[in-house]
């Protein structure tokens, strides 16, 4: 934890720089020897997540085919794409026909996808959008009142991968509406948060090493002055926040990050938590969009 705090009060431009140092002698080894996939970036270049930066693009395409059914033929949205790195498996799948949207508020990660990814698959398209985030971006342009460059009823599938982990709570409330208005009728969305209820919100925003202690309304904070670090959402507000979207709520999927805590091992597979969403469907709303 005490790494983390130091992690968080280093501008985003110190962090980036500290990842690259530290990985430096790992990429020189992997260049050399020619170790990395065609479209994997160096390791001091990746800003999300840990561990096979592959494997995990491979398991979340499994989630995305499992949970959502997505089809080859879908137009599908992602939301924070970073490096690509569920973009990758997505080639292989998705075929030329379909569409691949995909935004971030990281500059480096969206050239990287463009010179990389984009150049070999047309279909595919990616956005640099200068929102402010306390761990990657200092723009003055917020999130909680951007609208997403789509037009409405656009895509089978939506999907966030470590995002609502990292945003404020008026964000997310935005970022779902917009999800409802880009999504097509009956159109499934995949987001990994952090949860807790009333009954284990004790023992899950303390956990080793992982300990959420500044208490908000509806939600936790690991630390006071970074609210866009990582949050942890009461089930009860994220689910009035879901309802008020337009989305309905089809299941919430713990992940093995409080497997030890609960005592209870996780059947998701995932490290955080996750959710399925589906877009209402109405006559009314149909003809209006």
């Amino acid at each position: 934890m005490s790494l983390r705090k130091l992690y968080y009060l280093l501008h985003p431009r110190l962090r980036y720089l500290s990842r690259k140092i530290i990985f430096f002698p790992v990429d020189i080894y992997h260049f050399v020897l020619n170790k990395r996939h065609k479209y994997e970036p160096p390791k001091g270049d990746i800003f999300i997540g840990s561990g096979d930066f592959i494997e995990a693009g491979n398991k979340h395409l499994n989630l995305l085919v499992n949970h959502l059914e997505l089809k080859k033929s879908d137009n599908v949205l992602d939301i924070g794409c970073g490096l690509g790195r569920t973009a990758i498996p997505l080639t292989t799948y998705l075929n030329k026909t379909s569409k691949y949207e995909g935004f971030d508020v990281v500059k480096k990660g969206i050239t990287w996808c463009n010179s990389k990814i984009k150049k070999d698959f047309p279909n595919f398209n990616f956005k640099y959008i200068p929102l402010h985030n306390d761990l990657y971006n200092t723009s003055s342009q917020t999130a909680s009142q951007y609208k997403f460059p789509y037009d409405s009823n656009s895509f089978e599938v939506v999907f966030l991968f470590s995002v609502f982990t990292h945003m404020k709570i008026s964000e997310i409330d935005n970022y779902l509406k917009e999800i409802h208005r880009v999504l097509k009728p009956k159109g499934k969305c995949l987001a990994t948060f952090f949860l807790y209820n009333d009954d284990n919100e004790a023992i899950v925003s303390s956990i080793k090493e992982f300990s959420f202690p500044v208490k908000r309304d509806g939600y936790r904070l690991m630390n006071e002055k970074v609210e866009s670090a990582n949050i942890l959402i009461n089930e009860s507000n994220l689910i009035n926040i879901i309802d008020n979207s337009g989305l309905k709520l089809k299941k919430i999927f713990h992940g093995f990050w409080k497997d030890q805590v609960l005592g209870v091992k996780s059947v998701s597979g995932e490290f955080q938590d996750f959710v399925i969403l589906e877009k209402k469907y109405s006559y009314y709303e149909n003809s209006n969009n």
